[in-house]
């Protein structure tokens, strides 16, 4: 059990779906979907996201969302659920077709590195120059710690245009669909939409064995990678999302 001490001195990360403190406002949400709407992307993508969902046998629309996203298997995968109590599905997986930096997480500005960890989206941006845009929660408590303390860097998007400088991109249709799925999610309550950014696929051989031997001699790095997979293990095996909290050291802890 988790002293009451280590979960003050810790920060909730956002894998559950409730927090206390919400970093992008309903009204600056409602502004951007205008926004959104105008782009006439929900209307074109409605019926297709429909279909999809059905010829698949998923309710729609689906009440949450969980977005994981792999970095040297180069994938986004998204996963819906409808109540409280059921598990995720996989909906989709989305190639990302461009991606900057290497195995690694992100520690300072300019690195262009895409982070590792646990985050959640805290930006709708319909105005991206990126076509459209999801914001992440970086630097999340554990990379406040981690990170150089006065540039960590920041401005993570999900986002499309097949650019990165740190980003994770996709072309345009699929963040169009990432987009319009993020804000169903939102519209039915689910204020934080998590994202799990991995640095490999452990489910696959060739990507765990290209990891094993990146990281072989580094034992800071082996015991943060065995450190984040647990949280992969318990959703592999549970579909579902465990709460994680984050100690003085940095280190996620699945609560």
């Amino acid at each position: 059990m988790i002293k009451l001490s280590h979960w003050l001195n810790g920060i909730l990360v956002c894998i559950a779906f409730f927090f206390t403190n919400n970093l992008f406002s309903q009204t600056s949400f409602a502004e951007t979907k205008k926004v959104f709407d105008k782009k006439n992307v929900f209307n074109k993508l409605e019926d297709s996201l429909k279909q999809q969902f059905k010829s698949k046998k998923l309710i729609w629309p689906p009440q949450a969302l969980y977005i994981r996203s792999f970095k040297y298997d180069r994938s986004l995968e998204l996963w819906v659920k409808n109540k409280d109590i059921d598990s995720f599905t996989l909906f989709k997986t989305y190639k990302v077709c461009m991606q900057s930096g290497r195995i690694g997480p992100k520690r300072t500005e300019g690195d262009n590195q895409v982070p590792e960890g646990f985050y959640y989206i805290n930006e709708f941006n319909s105005k991206s120059n990126y076509h459209l845009a999801l914001g992440l929660n970086y630097p999340n408590a554990s990379d406040k710690v981690l990170s150089d303390p006065k540039k960590p860097g920041g401005d993570i998007y999900i986002h499309g245009n097949c650019v990165s400088t740190g980003c994770i991109a996709i072309q345009d249709y699929p963040i169009e669909e990432v987009y319009t799925l993020a804000s169903i999610a939102k519209t039915n309550g689910q204020d934080f939409v998590p994202v799990h950014i991995y640095p490999v696929n452990y489910g696959v051989k060739k990507s765990l064995e290209y990891l094993t031997e990146s990281i072989k001699g580094k034992q800071a790095i082996n015991k943060s990678y065995l450190n984040i997979k647990a949280v992969y293990d318990y959703f592999e095996k549970e579909k579902k999302l465990p709460v994680i909290i984050v100690n003085k050291k940095g280190d996620y802890i699945l609560n």
